[in-house]
């Protein structure tokens, strides 16, 4: 139909196609197509039959690209205790058995096999959070860079737009892929690989050292960390058996120009017309909602978004914003209700440091932990005028914030008084205009040791956000709902503290819906403490619980209030000798 005789790039990706700019295959793709190359993509290709859907469009010109989709394909498929999930988000009608464990891996040997002189470059979450070796908790092991499983010739780290681009203009002209481009690694047989003009090396422990060894892992990941967190970070290299994994520096965040292009390039906005009939649970939660930046500088312990995204907002213009409110107004099935304006974090758009020379000595993981870092502008302005301006647009009744608040920024003090009106001014217009009757907020856990550990505020300044949020819905006659999140068997929490939780929620009348049992992830400070038994910073011992057995007894106190659970929590309270809990829990 298109006349063409060959492609240039063929991409595979674990997911369904979501022509969308939420969906980083399509990213990918349309910015492919923006440079003039001829792009296909193939989803949830069939890895079990004769291998068809490998072959069907041939061998590319340049290169195939991999992807295992929108999450780490481990977390997609298993719950926190190892159990197949009943639903796979990303897949039509929510199919669990459309992708394989690891397709990173999958995919590429495959490719490798049918085509092994085409180049295959990995990227998305799954390749970028195990480009050097991590602990993968489904195997319950440490495994070495993806790179070295997989077989890849080059690995895209983080968001994917400008190495990409970069990696093709380069390949049209050399016919060969380049191992200098920012924000890739690569494997390499060299024990000492030529320099990198401008750059140090920062050699890590080698993969069997970590074998050995758990505090030299641990000692690791605070400088892989910290890295990802610079603005002029080092490239890192790591011997893994007789090769030299080298991770090369990332790009400086991108533009708002740069990221308006890639947001404004020419999406359907909808699942490809194949999946006719079917119903994509992931495209139905974002359908009606709208990226408005990327980054967060939270530094969640937990958390891959800086690792993926870095700490650096990088924020689209308002202009691109409206743009896309006005697109979503005319689809066929809109009613008028955004979903969500938001992003990594409800309200962190157009804020950076002050001093940007500041920011780029800085590797702290967070701007806001253990306090909020006094040349970060905590202005929510911006926000407020375009949230406004979203509402004014003719179509929009109403529009949500689905993404998570920060309460902790919105009670912040600045020293600008005008600032902290604005935090106040957000607060009560979030609170009055933009909640569904339920606002979403994560407090994560109610020790405040556990949340140093997490990263996250003290549980004081959840108090006093639920007492503005109670205030306000009192006084305006509000009927809405404030839903925490938490988190159990986080390192460092023990039973005593989920007791203390279960009591202090009680106190507060929740009974608690949004739970999770901590999951070990790739390339997270919490994940590598969990599995080290050291903290990466401190390289002190941190006590996590680790089996099935200890997590479901940190997990049981969510829910002291259900019937079936209260004998075991009673017998559990009183072998830790605290009476004092039972009666709070269950006394008259």
């Amino acid at each position: 139909m298109r006349g063409w005789d060959e492609l240039d790039v063929i991409l595979f990706s674990g997911d369904a196609y979501v022509d969308h700019p939420s969906f980083g295959a399509a990213v990918i793709g349309r910015i492919l197509e923006s440079q003039g190359l001829k792009v296909a993509l193939i989803p949830q290709p069939n890895w079990r039959d004769d291998l068809r859907d490998f072959k069907k469009l041939g061998r590319p010109r340049l290169f195939f690209g991999v992807s295992a989709g929108c999450m780490d394909s481990m977390v997609n498929k298993y719950t926190a205790n190892k159990r197949l999930r009943s639903e796979d988000a990303y897949t039509p009608d929510g199919r669990h058995d459309m992708r394989p464990e690891y397709p990173s891996i999958v995919y590429t040997r495959i490719l490798k096999r049918l085509y092994p002189d085409v180049p295959v470059v990995v990227g998305g979450i799954e390749a970028s959070l195990r480009r050097l070796t991590h602990y993968d908790y489904w195997q319950d092991k440490v495994l070495p860079s993806i790179l070295a499983d997989s077989e890849a010739d080059l690995l895209i780290y983080g968001m994917g737009e400008k190495p990409v681009t970069e990696l093709s203009r380069r390949m049209q002209a050399e016919n060969k892929i380049p191992h200098d481009i920012p924000q890739t690694a690569y494997l390499t047989s060299n024990d000492k690989p030529e320099p990198l003009q401008g750059f140090e090396d920062l050699i890590l422990f080698s993969h069997e050292e970590c074998l050995r060894d758990k505090k030299k892992q641990a000692e690791n990941f605070r400088h892989i960390e910290e890295e990802s967190n610079k603005y002029t970070a080092a490239r890192i290299l790591q011997r893994v058996n007789s090769h030299t994994v080298v991770v090369n520096p990332p790009f400086p965040p991108m533009t708002q120009s740069e990221l308006d292009m890639s947001f404004d390039l020419p999406y359907t906005r909808l699942p490809h017309p194949k999946y006719k009939g079917k119903r994509i649970p992931a495209y139905e939660m974002i359908k009606f909602s709208v990226n408005i930046h990327r980054g967060c500088f939270g530094g969640c312990a937990f958390c891959t978004i800086s690792a993926h995204q870095g700490k650096f907002i990088v924020s689209r213009s308002k202009e691109s914003i409206l743009k896309e409110v006005k697109a979503i107004t005319e689809m066929p099935d809109f009613k008028g209700y955004l979903s969500d304006l938001g992003g990594p974090s409800a309200n962190m758009y157009q804020m950076g440091g002050k001093d940007e020379n500041l920011c780029r000595r800085c590797k702290r993981p967070s701007c806001i932990h253990p306090k909020i870092c006094p040349n970060l502008n905590t202005d929510h302005r911006p926000l407020l005028d375009l949230y406004r301006s979203a509402d004014a647009i003719p179509g929009i009744k109403k529009s949500f914030i689905g993404s998570g608040v920060r309460y902790d920024l919105l009670l912040h003090e600045s020293k600008d008084e005008s600032v902290n009106r604005s935090a106040a001014e957000y607060t009560r217009e979030l609170i009055v205009r933009h909640v569904s009757g339920r606002l979403k907020v994560a407090p994560e856990h109610t020790s405040d040791r556990v949340l140093n550990l997490m990263r996250k505020p003290s549980f004081e300044l959840f108090y006093r956000f639920k007492r503005i949020f109670d205030t306000l819905n009192r006084e305006l006659n509000l009927r809405q709902q404030i839903i925490p999140y938490f988190i159990s068997s986080h390192p460092g929490c023990t039973e005593e503290d989920m007791a203390e939780l279960a009591a202090i929620t009680k106190r507060l009348d929740f009974h608690l819906e949004q739970v999770q049992d901590f999951t070990p992830t790739p390339m997270t400070v919490a994940t590598e403490t969990w599995y080290t038994g050291y903290h990466p910073y401190t390289l002190e011992p941190v006590y996590s619980a680790k089996t099935q057995k200890e997590k479901l007894a940190q997990r049981m106190f969510f829910f002291w209030y259900k019937p079936e659970e209260r004998r075991a929590i009673i017998s559990e309270l009183k072998r830790m000798g605290r009476n004092d809990l039972i009666n709070k829990l269950y006394g008259r």
